[in-house]
């Protein structure tokens, strides 16, 4: 690709972040938006200075090295799991709220930048399970505080951003609770261990109370 090829696609990508900002604010629950903001983040200094600081860290370093990927999660056999296991505390709520393990943006793996997105979007759903942060637009600006402190990623300060914004165009009043929750995704995040260096999907059978116990988690609610 030529230094002209490069310079139109940054601008391209930063055009499409600009436009799923927007959409996000607008409307929070709007998901392809926020893979938008994402594009748009991806040849800025901010989004190589995360990654960096992720592959610097001890214990995230091998699975990186690995580039460990894992087969999409079966359902059924999730869900014979011990109830308090974290596969079928997965499973349950994952059925329950009729989503698709596979709803993310599909990215191709090139090198270790595109291997740690990919991983992040495919385990998005069991950090949930893990922090307790619901999938409301509550639960998830909490989740991404959580991010912030674990991966500096700028998708994350564009999502709470985003959410900010539409709190004090369309709801005021819940100011407050949202930059309460963000301040609590963000704390845990810093208490907790490198999610990103774990393998969930090799110990589905694992309680969800001893992943949070050695992950050094306390959950935000009771309710995973």
């Amino acid at each position: 690709m030529t230094a002209i090829e490069l310079n139109k696609q940054m601008h391209l990508e930063y055009l499409t972040g600009l436009k799923g900002f927007i959409s996000f604010a607008r409307d929070p629950g709007e998901t392809d938006s926020v893979f938008d903001m994402a594009e748009g983040f991806r040849h800025t200094e901010t989004y190589q200075l995360s990654m960096e600081y992720l592959k610097s860290q001890p214990e995230i370093q091998p699975i990186v090295k690995e580039r460990y990927i894992a087969p999409t999660p079966d359902m059924e056999a999730l869900l014979k799991l011990p109830e308090e296991s974290l596969g079928y505390r997965y499973a349950s709520y994952m059925k329950g709220s009729n989503f698709d393990p596979e709803f993310y943006r599909k990215i191709q793996v090139q090198d270790d930048n595109t291997y740690i997105s990919l991983r992040l979007r495919q385990t998005h759903d069991i950090w949930h399970q893990i922090t307790g942060f619901g999938t409301d637009p509550a639960g998830e600006v909490g989740l991404q505080g959580f991010y912030l402190a674990q991966t500096h990623t700028p998708t994350s300060v564009a999502i709470m951003a985003g959410v900010i914004l539409n709190t004090l165009l369309k709801s005021a009043d819940d100011l407050t609770d949202v930059m309460s929750i963000i301040g609590k995704g963000y704390s845990m995040g810093l208490k907790a261990k490198p999610f990103l260096a774990q393998k969930w999907e090799e110990n589905w059978e694992k309680p969800l109370a001893e992943w949070r116990a050695e992950m050094n988690v306390e959950p935000i609610t009771k309710s995973a």
